[in-house]
């Protein structure tokens, strides 16, 4: 099987289960954010970050890959039957590690600039490109209701993408910078 098919070329894709759609459509627009998000994340990872962060961010790219199917699938695909369904676990897990982090962190009392070391900078990005997904779903909930875990999956995702940042800077003593206003410059 050719890995094109021309079916594209006049500007529409398929939906997983079925209908053809405009690919300007909101709900291309957010599975095509989640994918965007899941390659940010595999940037980190090419980066090289400690076992521990490798492990979790896999295991977010195994995720999002089931939440870009859901989001694919238009209400009453027959397909949405044999998707493994989005689990608030995953929320839990990642609330889990976020508080282990937490007590090795420095406490923040001003807001970073994004960036570090590779893992920690391609990690504030991926936070970045997180939230730009998170807001493509929430304007395709509005239009089409979307599985309120997936909602809070996306929002909790960048903040522990920005903790994992920091873990990861911290861990490759990387000093983080502070942002100072009066720093800039006329």
């Amino acid at each position: 099987m050719k890995i094109y098919t021309k079916t594209g070329d006049g500007g529409e894709t398929g939906l997983f289960g079925g209908g053809r759609v405009s690919k300007d459509e909101l709900r291309v627009e957010a599975y095509g954010e989640v994918d965007e998000l899941s390659a940010a994340i595999g940037a980190a990872r090419a980066a090289g970050p400690d076992p521990e962060i490798e492990g979790h961010l896999l295991r977010v790219q195994d995720q999002l890959l089931c939440i870009g199917a859901e989001l694919a699938s238009p209400p009453g695909a027959k397909t949405r039957g044999s998707l493994p369904p989005v689990d608030a676990a995953w929320t839990s897990a990642l609330e889990a590690a976020m508080d282990r982090w937490d007590s090795q962190l420095p406490a923040l009392r001003n807001f970073l600039l994004p960036g570090g070391g590779a893992v920690g900078a391609a990690l504030h990005l991926a936070r970045c490109v997180c939230r730009r997904a998170e807001r493509r779903v929430v304007s395709l909930h509005r239009q089409a209701p979307v599985d309120a875990k997936v909602l809070a999956y996306l929002n909790r995702l960048s903040d522990f993408l920005f903790m994992a940042a920091r873990v990861s800077n911290l861990r490759e003593q990387v000093p983080e910078h502070v942002w100072e206003p009066a720093r800039r410059q006329p």
